[in-house]
């Protein structure tokens, strides 16, 4: 709810910070003294158009601050978490005394505006959304939900009991919007694919021919340069082994021997020749070995030039093949798996399609049965609803008055997400006149009555704490005026209302009293605000009943109006 409204040269204030309470409020104060000012600047505060006449004269900028208690009011502070506004608020603890939240907006004399959240920076849009959820200001067509297809059809839900259904079918229509979405994305590029699939099917098939392995290039190209150079490879091997072994002139082989049988016949042989006698046994038997080696290779090289021819026939494939894809040939293995995979990818999309119209179908079934049930049980509480705010017509001096929740279907075979029809609330204020939407009532007053009418009936389960209505009395009194005062007061004890009046029955019903004033000092014009308690309180009230020339007649009667009033339950 409002607990704090601070404004800074707005209109005719100067400044003026003024504390509200729970319950219904009611501002009040002779013609001209600035009783709609609250409401001007707390519209304003809340993000509506504000022009630079209302900043003060002779000043450079206007101010407006407006503190909510949000502790009863999730729903904002859901927003403010959402739009990362949520500075210093408990979300883990609703009854935390730090669930505050400040709306604080700058008019300059240049038209520049500014709006802040909880110290942020803050677009209107912004500050309206918030806003929305705070508090409904009743005046003159200005910042009221009440005007709004969508609270039509909130108000017509929560009256039906019916909001848990209207958010499965919400669910269920976005489900659906975002598989369907997905559905015609795949559809859209289908040809597309088709295409792809059958380029992927003939370079694979051109891949798959080759069949090219891991490492295999490698393998290929050593033995390539190895066949290619075979005779020189032959001549030069045939030469270590007669170097190692089998040359009759010198060898390696017999040179060791030599002189190793010089080292075992040498007499008193020195311990320093040791060493090297072990080194050249060890080199005689490396040298043995190595003979065999060559032997063996010798033995087992096949120098075929058919060979040959294969190995080049290949390696010109796949380095063909390799330019073809635009890779290295040592990447082309790679390529080849990256196109398999590619066409799986494609097939499973295929398949994709066919699950995601199983899906859509599934979804708009589950959607259609929630919505008529939606349907049906809105079209049953429309009825009732209808009752019971013509009856409060009726009580306000509207007789006559035809309240309609219309419901209008949307056009065939098209899903909403908040169902299959809209909705929104037509009156009919004088019989043979066609029933109209809220928004096309003339006048002012009339609108708040018949918005009045209808919070009655809605505020128990409206979750907007804050109502303001602006002079919602005018064109009534008598009676009719006792009623509005009840009503107001019985709107008061479930949240917090706030109301401008002219009419003592209704000052009479309030919870807390607020008189505005003007006065004049040094030449300049400004209002003031007072809270009003006992005496002051049965003054302003005798005030509203007889005038400025206030009787003890009109004092007892206004002290036993004021009583009357806190004895209703």
């Amino acid at each position: 709810m409002l607990t704090t409204l601070t404004v800074k040269n707005f209109t005719l204030v100067e400044h003026l910070e003024v504390d509200f309470q729970h319950g219904m409020t009611a501002l009040t104060g002779e013609t001209g003294a600035g009783k709609s000012l609250i409401v001007d600047a707390l519209a304003m505060a809340l993000g509506d158009r504000a022009d630079t006449d209302r900043i003060r004269s002779n000043t450079e900028r206007a101010e407006v601050s407006a503190v909510f208690d949000l502790s009863k009011v999730p729903q904002a502070i859901q927003w403010l978490s959402d739009n990362d506004f949520d500075n210093g608020i408990d979300r883990d603890s609703l009854e935390n005394i730090n669930n505050e939240c400040l709306l604080r907006r700058l008019l300059t004399k240049e038209g520049r505006s500014r709006g802040y959240i909880n110290g942020q920076p803050a677009t209107m849009q912004q500050l309206r959304e918030l806003g929305e959820a705070l508090i409904d200001i009743h005046s003159q067509h200005e910042h009221q939900s009440l005007l709004r297809r969508e609270t039509h059809r909130q108000i017509l839900d929560d009256f039906a009991g019916s909001t848990t259904l209207a958010k499965k079918t919400r669910d269920l229509y976005n489900q659906w919007t975002i598989v369907r979405q997905k559905l015609l994305q795949l559809e859209s590029t289908s040809d597309e694919l088709i295409a792809r699939r059958d380029l992927l099917s003939f370079q694979l098939s051109e891949l798959d021919q080759l069949g090219l392995d891991e490492g295999e290039l490698d393998t290929l190209e050593q033995r390539q340069q190895l066949l290619s150079n075979a005779e020189s490879i032959l001549v030069d091997s045939q030469a270590l082994l007669q170097l190692c072994s089998e040359a009759e002139s010198f060898n390696l082989q017999s040179s060791l021997n030599k002189a190793l049988q010089i080292l075992h016949n040498m007499p008193n042989k020195p311990a320093s020749l040791e060493e090297a006698e072990q080194l050249l046994t060890s080199a005689q038997i490396e040298v043995e070995e190595a003979g065999r080696e060559i032997q063996h290779h010798l033995d087992s090289f096949n120098a075929d030039p058919e060979q040959l021819q294969q190995l080049e026939e290949r390696l010109s494939a796949i380095y063909q093949l390799a330019r073809k894809h635009r890779v290295p040939p040592e990447k082309l293995h790679n390529k080849h798996q990256e196109l398999k995979q590619a066409l799986n990818d494609i097939s499973g999309e295929e398949h994709d399609t066919t699950l995601l119209q199983q899906q859509v179908d599934e979804l708009a079934i589950h959607y259609l049965a929630s919505a008529r049930q939606l349907t049906k049980t809105r079209t049953k509480a429309a009825a009732q609803l209808s009752k019971a705010i013509e009856q409060q017509f009726d009580l306000l001096s509207m007789s006559g008055a035809k309240f309609s929740p219309h419901m209008t279907p949307l056009a065939h075979s098209v899903l909403g997400p908040h169902g299959l029809e809209t909705i929104e609330f037509l009156i009919q204020t004088n019989p043979g006149e066609p029933p109209r939407p809220l928004a096309r009532i003339a006048s002012g007053g009339e609108l708040s009555r018949i918005s009045l009418a209808i919070q009655v009936i809605a505020a128990k389960n409206s979750s907007i704490p804050t109502l303001v209505f602006d002079e919602v009395d005018v064109g009534i009194g008598g009676a009719t005026a006792d009623v509005v005062g009840q009503l107001l007061r019985q709107l008061g004890k479930r949240g917090q209302v706030l109301c401008v009046t002219h009419l003592p029955q209704v000052a009479a019903c309030a919870h807390n009293h607020l008189f505005v004033s003007k006065g004049t000092h040094q030449n300049t014009t400004h209002s003031e605000i007072k809270t009003l308690l006992n005496t002051d309180r049965t003054q302003e009230i005798a005030r509203m009943l007889g005038g400025k020339n206030v009787t003890p007649t009109t004092l007892n009667h206004a002290k036993e109006m004021i009583e009357t009033a806190s004895s209703m339950t």
